[in-house]
């Protein structure tokens, strides 16, 4: 879709501002208003702060996608589980939260109706005594209103994700990683004199599939050095590899000449939801990085974006620095400093999978594989 900023007018225009009234986020205009105005532009940038989107006030496919979820409130339609087209929205997170709250599993809160949710809806549906359908109409709702002020606390998966590390064993032979260098084909990224952002973070991603291959990991990387896949090939890749963990790296740019330092990404929304693996994998490989280089700590954040939602495994997104700093930007022109980081990542790795009891201190865990 084209994308919607400051001084765009249309249809599409009036359909965004309708979606910001209907959140309480923007008064009514004029009639026959259909530009967009900066109090449309500052309402956008609230409503993707809140969501856990990038904030630029402009509304992409991604932000007007969650403005559409935004506007479904749990009992407004019957939800079901389609296969080819899954119903997604704010009511069928609001359905999956309080089904893990009362104890099943419904898979992550991602908002996405799939196969795990219904299969904890049902679950659900004949412990009550409820007719088993799968699907989630008034009776199920009923049922949930009369349960769901009186049970809570539950949420099991997420001891079941901590669980399942350690029961899998400190190895990495036999784990499955993939590693996405962001950007790729027409889209270089920053541009750094002659080098691209997208050269570079291929760069990097090579020197971490190396070290993480000698470690007995299988590892893919989502493009080659010429590749330029969309999100949702970047994401379908990864799940049908059923991996373990899925890392993309970047290297940002700001207008700022202040911006600079690493920063790491994992799930989470704004009600508390979070993948717990993936937010303990974002903090251990930031902190890594952080002890190894020596950069600005910019701290680990939950986010909505695409990339780490449609992701069946531990997602994360790792920042290595700004393009647009000059400090930043010597460092990562240095091939050395892409080694560092690369046995950041390694070393990261292998402690997520570690016992509590045997996790070095940052920083100083060792492997011995080869450069």
């Amino acid at each position: 879709m084209q994308i919607l900023q400051p001084g765009s007018a249309g249809p599409a225009v009036v359909e965004v501002q309708a979606a910001l009234r209907g959140l309480g986020l923007l008064t009514a205009g004029p009639d026959g208003a259909d530009v967009y105005d900066e109090a449309t532009a500052l309402a956008v940038r609230h409503f993707q702060q809140v969501r856990g989107l990038s904030v630029d006030g402009r509304v992409g496919e991604e932000t007007y996608r969650a403005l559409t979820e935004a506007r479904w409130s749990l009992g407004d339609r019957l939800l079901r589980y389609d296969p080819e087209r899954p119903m997604r929205g704010d009511d069928v997170q609001n359905l999956q939260e309080r089904l893990l709250e009362l104890g099943y599993d419904a898979g992550r809160a991602d908002g996405i109706l799939g196969a795990e949710t219904e299969s904890g809806l049902r679950g659900f549906q004949r412990d009550y005594g409820l007719t088993v359908d799968g699907t989630c109409g008034p009776g199920t709702m009923r049922a949930l209103r009369q349960l769901g002020r009186r049970v809570t606390g539950g949420r099991p998966q997420l001891l079941r994700q901590s669980a399942s590390l350690v029961e899998s064993g400190p190895h990495l032979i036999g784990r499955v990683i993939v590693i996405d260098p962001g950007h790729g084909g027409d889209d270089t990224g920053f541009t750094a004199g002659e080098t691209t952002e997208s050269d570079l973070v291929f760069d990097l991603a090579s020197r971490i599939e190396g070290r993480l291959a000698a470690a007995g990991a299988t590892v893919y990387l989502t493009r080659g050095r010429r590749g330029g896949p969309s999100l949702a090939e970047r994401t379908a890749f990864a799940n049908s590899a059923r991996a373990d963990l899925f890392v993309s790296l970047h290297m940002e740019a700001h207008g700022s000449r202040h911006a600079r330092g690493v920063a790491s990404y994992y799930y989470g929304t704004g009600s508390g939801v979070s993948s717990t693996v993936g937010e303990e994998f974002a903090n251990l490989l930031r902190r890594e990085v952080i002890a190894r280089t020596g950069m600005l700590d910019c701290g680990s954040h939950a986010k909505t974006w695409d990339l780490l939602r449609l992701t069946r495994m531990p997602a994360i997104r790792l920042d290595c620095g700004y393009l647009s700093h000059p400090v930043d930007r010597q460092l990562l022109l240095d091939a050395r400093l892409r080694s560092t980081v690369a046995s950041s990542v390694l070393a990261a790795v292998q402690r997520l999978f570690l016992p509590a009891e045997a996790d070095p201190p940052t920083g100083t865990y060792q492997l011995s594989t080869p450069a």
